[in-house]
């Protein structure tokens, strides 16, 4: 079947699957695997120590794939500068760049004269039209299904991605609940001409930096196992609940201030659970798809499944 839309063209890839930026687990090898597989691989920017360190994880997935693929910069989340990562990236010529949180205006002007793709992920009808008006290629569009930060207003997939399309002349690429073949092809019923996934892609074999207790804890999830943690201050971001997110929230009853904050939600305290599997000292961004998520596979195997899923849904369907 013909998978093309104005997102395959744009990126030059075979299916219109983007994976997430996925804040400190998206290096090269997931980032290769998703672009060998058909899709577009990222990797992330700002969980890097240098732009030295970028150069090279840049310079390792080309040595895995020949196959675009993109640098995520969630350029809302983290303390320190983004220029120099960007320049590398400008640079190293990279095919994609997407931005995640905060205002992409400064790092549009970085790129301008480039050839380099500016996908923007928003959570909000007027931020994708202001993503438009700046120069994005495509917007990436998440309900408050998603994993990590997302939009204030609490607005579904299903309801907030054909309210974006309807508001857009570029490409919108639905985010949030998505993770086999039905969503892909609900968000096309839906308008858009792609789709984006993190949560579903952590559950796979090359995510390797991914602990054995996160992978275990999204498979042993329902859909009713996240929560959402920051909304006191005005970033409500979703996770896995343990025991950790709900000092988090207590904490945020108590004392609803980014101070009061900081060290649970820090970057420390993701790492602390990614990677140890530590419960009592960290946590993890999950979507709600992680009730969908009962096994790991590689990402050739998911994909492929996918395409598989979604094949017989367009057949069934007269498409």
């Amino acid at each position: 079947m013909n998978w093309g839309t104005r997102v395959t063209k744009l990126l030059e890839i075979k299916y219109p699957i983007i994976q997430g930026g996925l804040a400190y687990l998206a290096y090269s090898d997931l980032a290769a695997a998703v672009s060998n597989a058909g899709g577009l691989g990222q990797i992330t920017a700002m969980s890097l120590k240098s732009p030295d360190l970028l150069r090279a994880e840049i310079h390792k997935v080309r040595e895995k794939t020949d196959k675009p693929f993109g640098v995520n910069f969630a350029i809302g989340n983290h303390g320190q500068g983004y220029e120099d990562m960007v320049k590398v990236a400008i640079e190293e010529n990279v095919p994609v760049i997407s931005m995640t949180g905060g205002n992409p205006a400064p790092l549009f002007d970085l790129l301008k004269g480039t050839t380099i793709k500016k996908l923007v992920l928003v959570a909000a009808r007027r931020q994708a039209q202001k993503a438009e008006q700046l120069g994005a290629d495509a917007v990436m569009v998440v309900g408050q299904e998603g994993g990590g930060h997302l939009g204030r207003d609490d607005v579904g997939t299903m309801v907030l991605v054909p309210q974006v399309v309807d508001s857009v002349s570029i490409p919108v690429i639905a985010s949030g609940g998505i993770g086999d073949g039905r969503g892909w092809m609900a968000a096309h019923a839906l308008g858009a001409e792609g789709i984006e996934m993190g949560t579903r892609f952590i559950a796979t074999k090359e995510c390797v930096h991914a602990s054995n207790e996160y992978i275990e804890a999204l498979l042993n999830s329902s859909e009713a196992d996240t929560t959402i943690i920051k909304r006191s201050i005005g970033a409500p971001a979703r996770v896995l609940r343990n025991e950790f997110t709900d000092k988090i929230l207590e904490i945020e009853k108590e004392s609803p201030t980014y101070e009061a904050l900081k060290d649970y939600i820090s970057g420390e305290a993701n790492k602390n659970f990614i990677y140890d599997g530590d419960h009592l000292n960290g946590y993890g961004w999950a979507g709600q798809v992680a009730g969908m998520i009962n096994d790991v596979p590689t990402v050739a195997e998911l994909i492929n499944r996918m395409v598989a899923q979604a094949e017989e849904i367009r057949l069934k369907w007269g498409h």
